[in-house]
């Protein structure tokens, strides 16, 4: 391969439209934004995920690898599976709607007072 050919592919990174989340990532996503959502920390929750987007793979990194001492603590399964959720470009955006969205269906069933 020559240079023009390396350079083109080095900072190549994977469309985000071509990515589908796995049954198991929805189900985490779901899980994490309905417990943010019932406890009525989206507000927070949101400013957070916007001022960590930038760091959003280095914390799955981070997570990977203490993975070996939290799997003493909380399932294994559904922390790797969220890890490697993390690690996707568009992982912030998606944790952000579902959150906006679980918020909008409370707002219109809860009363008015």
């Amino acid at each position: 391969m020559n240079i023009a050919g390396w350079f083109k592919h080095a900072f190549a990174v994977e469309s985000v439209s071509e990515q589908a989340l796995s049954r198991e990532q929805t189900a985490i996503v779901e899980l994490v934004c309905r417990e943010v959502s019932e406890r009525h920390l989206t507000a927070p929750a949101l400013l957070f995920l916007e001022m960590a987007r930038p760091l959003n793979f280095l914390g799955a990194n981070t997570m990977h690898f203490f993975s070996p001492i939290i799997s003493a603590i909380v399932d294994a399964q559904g922390y790797q599976c969220f890890a490697t959720f993390l690690e996707r470009r568009d992982a912030i955006d998606i944790l952000c709607k579902r959150l906006e969205e679980m918020e909008t269906q409370v707002a219109s069933t809860t009363p008015k007072q």
